[in-house]
């Protein structure tokens, strides 16, 4: 594929992230990716400025997942939701905590967004599903590449192999990574959250008790799912209690995962796409 191809393919059918991530198990991890993300100065500040996660999260995450199972699972339609997500950045724009300006379209940072999915996603696997083998791991990071594309990122400006890739991560732990408020604000164990959209008598009702249990698990995966290496970097505590809290909590899912019909453990726009790649010819 030529670098400046306006609809670059999304990932293959029958391919690791299809069997990924649509799955309900991914969605543990999504709250650990968007942690690394914002612990990048510049991304923290444009989140801090310009996202809603504050005002109207469930709109934004509702927003952000469908995105996320069009990049995988939209066929065509994955090329311009990359173009919209671009049109979108194109006017955040600011200075970060130590007053460097930063785009959000500026390759590096752009980058960097979307290379979180990859360690935090491998990491929360070994918890709740099998872990990659090394040619699984190469094939998954050949189609986040791929994912990469559609998003607009450049080849040049992403490692090309995951042996590439693992220099460039612990580089930016290194020398670009810290805690900031926006990290410490979601993961805060009493972040506030506004009641759930809708008119739900019952669960509005029941907010005021679910709410913390919803912050507190929220916090708890933001950290735990975290690899250590990166938990460090940001410098967030994570203790063996807590940790064996996760394992025993992941034991849980794994038991429970398969045991669930495909129209329940894969989100409706993942279900949908890989029934109708199975019932079609080429999908035979």
């Amino acid at each position: 594929m030529k670098q400046h191809d306006p609809d670059p393919p999304p990932p293959p059918p029958g391919g690791i992230l299809w069997e990924t991530a649509g799955d309900i198990r991914a969605l543990l991890a999504l709250p650990a990716a968007f942690v690394l993300q914002v612990a990048h100065p510049a991304v923290g500040a444009g989140v801090d400025e310009h996202s809603v996660f504050r005002t109207d999260p469930w709109g934004r995450g509702e927003r952000s997942l469908t995105s996320v199972m069009l990049w995988v699972y939209g066929g065509e339609a994955a090329a311009e939701e990359g173009r919209r997500l671009r049109r979108l950045h194109r006017t955040i724009q600011g200075a970060d905590p130590h007053g460097r300006r930063y785009h959000a379209l500026t390759p590096a940072h752009y980058a960097w967004v979307h290379a979180t999915g990859f360690p935090v996603s491998r990491y929360a696997r070994r918890y709740f599903a099998t872990p990659f083998t090394p040619e699984e791991d190469e094939r998954f990071y050949a189609e986040w590449l791929m994912v990469g594309r559609i998003l607009g990122i450049h080849d040049r400006d992403m490692p090309q192999t995951v042996e590439e890739f693992w220099p460039y991560y612990r580089k930016m732990l290194a020398q670009e990574i810290e805690r900031n408020p926006v990290v410490d604000e979601l993961t805060a164990r009493s972040r506030p959250l506004p009641p759930p959209p809708g008119h739900h008598p019952l669960l509005n009702f029941l907010w005021p008790l679910l709410r913390p249990a919803l912050t507190r698990t929220m916090s708890f995966l933001s950290i735990g799912l975290l690899p250590p290496e990166a938990r460090e970097a940001i410098g967030l505590p994570w203790t063996p209690k807590q940790e064996r809290r996760l394992r025993r909590f992941a034991v849980l899912v794994r038991w429970l995962a398969p045991k669930l019909p495909e129209r329940l453990r894969y989100l409706p726009l993942a279900h949908k796409a890989r029934a109708s790649s199975r019932s079609s010819p080429a999908g035979d």
